[in-house]
């Protein structure tokens, strides 16, 4: 699974993105201007995790800098930058043999200080939100009519004893893991998601993770309203949950075709990964934002 390349991300994101803007020139332990512009580097548009390799850059530096070092608690070492060419403003990362440029494994999820000095100066400051090895990041997780090409959301509803095909997409699947369990009090008994399953809907929003499918049959006695829906993932360590509503008659054997009483699909797809949606099929910068 995954992208080829480097993508951009922030050091912390902000609503609007925000620059983590420091002074070019700054007094000892004074305050950064906002001309210089820090950001990281991940191989992959997704959220940074503990263990990753990771690298930096900044933009907006004055023509006469000549090194910039960047350290944190959460950086196994510290990395220096050095102009991209004499008089850049932009800059270079120093990848020299032996350098260990990664996220500390075992970190702790959380948001860690990042400082870029140069000569003792600050001129960067800014904080590096950082997730535990192993996380999930659940790109969707829907169900809906087996006979349908399952969207970005959820049905509005869907009758008891209905036929359902579920997808979760996972974008850090764990290795070794090729079938999950998804477990609800609609089911007639737990389903089973497959990576190989013949239910993958093949959807190309699906292609930077590992996609798991599955189809089932909800209980026809199951009394309207609405339900949870869980499915654990990275052997055991991580839970997603999603809701989904039952209304109507009972469909005979699970074979109506008329599985939705309100009918459609949720005008906004569903995009879960720790609260937040991904945008992963395309190369995008974010700034830094400013600690505090």
């Amino acid at each position: 699974m995954g992208v080829a390349g480097l993508a951009v991300v922030p050091l912390l994101g902000g609503a609007a993105g925000v620059s983590a803007a420091e002074g070019a020139s700054p007094a000892p332990g004074g305050s950064p201007s906002p001309a210089v512009r820090l950001e990281y580097h991940v191989a992959q548009n997704l959220a940074l995790e503990a263990g990753e390799d990771i690298s930096f850059s900044l933009d907006g530096m004055p023509p006469e800098w000549d090194k910039v070092e960047v350290t944190s608690p959460a950086l196994q070492e510290p990395i220096t930058l050095t102009p991209l060419k004499k008089g850049s403003t932009q800059s270079v990362q120093v990848d020299a043999p032996g350098t260990d440029h990664r996220v500390r494994s075992g970190l702790r999820a959380g948001t860690y200080p990042v400082t870029a000095t140069s000569h003792g100066r600050t001129v960067a400051t800014a904080q590096l939100k950082v997730l535990a090895e192993n996380t999930a990041q659940i790109y969707r997780f829907v169900i809906g009519p087996r006979n349908a090409s399952p969207g970005s959301g959820t049905p509005a509803s869907l009758r008891p004893g209905s036929d359902v095909r579920v997808v979760l997409t996972d974008l850090r699947a764990a290795p070794g893991e090729d079938s999950l369990t998804v477990t609800s009090p609609i089911f007639k008994g737990s389903l089973t998601i497959k990576t190989d399953s013949p239910d993958n809907p093949g959807c190309k929003c699906d292609d930077p993770g590992t996609v798991y499918a599955g189809h089932g049959e909800l209980r026809g006695d199951v009394p309207n309203g609405r339900y949870t829906v869980a499915v654990v993932s990275h052997h055991g360590q991580q839970t997603t949950k999603q809701h989904v509503t039952i209304a109507g008659q009972p469909v005979a054997d699970g074979g109506d075709p008329s599985w939705a009483v309100t009918g459609g699909v949720a005008a906004t797809g569903l995009a879960l990964a720790s609260g937040r949606a991904f945008a992963v099929r395309r190369r995008r910068s974010r700034k830094a934002a400013p600690s505090a």
